[in-house]
This record gives structure tokens, C-alpha cells and sequence, in this order.
């Protein structure tokens, strides 16, 4: 059994979710411009690493709510 979390969706193509399966997250990212990307991380220390490289707050100028959003669920998982 494990839990999923949607991190975001903004449509059926652009979606983030984190799956806890034991020890394991497993990042499953969906863009219209990459497709599927699934990334395996073993404790949120490196799952937050990689989301920091991820996702940059230069990339949200003007979105800051969307990437504080984004930051603060991968933290809630």
C-alpha cells in the first residue's frame, strides 16, 4: 500500500506527483514538452535537494505563489 500526493496538476499533461512507498518517493513529473520523468529519491532530504535544483524562483517571476506552493507541498509529503 502507499500514498500518493499531487503536487500539482494543471492539466492532464503537466502534472507532479509524489508516491511514498515505504522508504521510497517516487517522483513522477508530466510535462507536454518532456513527457514522463520518474525520479527515485530515499529520504525528503534528497527529495528537496533535487526540487530546489528543479525549481528555481527565477523561473516564477511573477508566479511566487505557484513555486512557494510547490515547495511547501513537496514538504508536506
Amino acid at each position: 500500500m502507499f500514498k500518493k500526493h499531487q503536487i500539482y496538476k494543471t492539466d492532464k499533461y503537466n502534472m507532479l506527483t509524489v508516491e511514498v512507498q515505504g522508504k521510497s518517493l517516487i517522483v513522477r513529473e508530466i510535462s507536454d514538452q518532456w513527457g514522463e520523468e520518474c525520479h527515485t529519491f530515499l529520504s525528503r532530504p534528497e527529495l528537496m535537494n533535487w526540487a530546489e535544483k528543479r525549481f528555481k524562483p527565477e523561473d516564477f517571476i511573477g508566479k511566487e505563489e505557484q513555486y512557494e506552493a510547490i515547495i511547501q507541498a513537496l514538504r508536506e509529503v
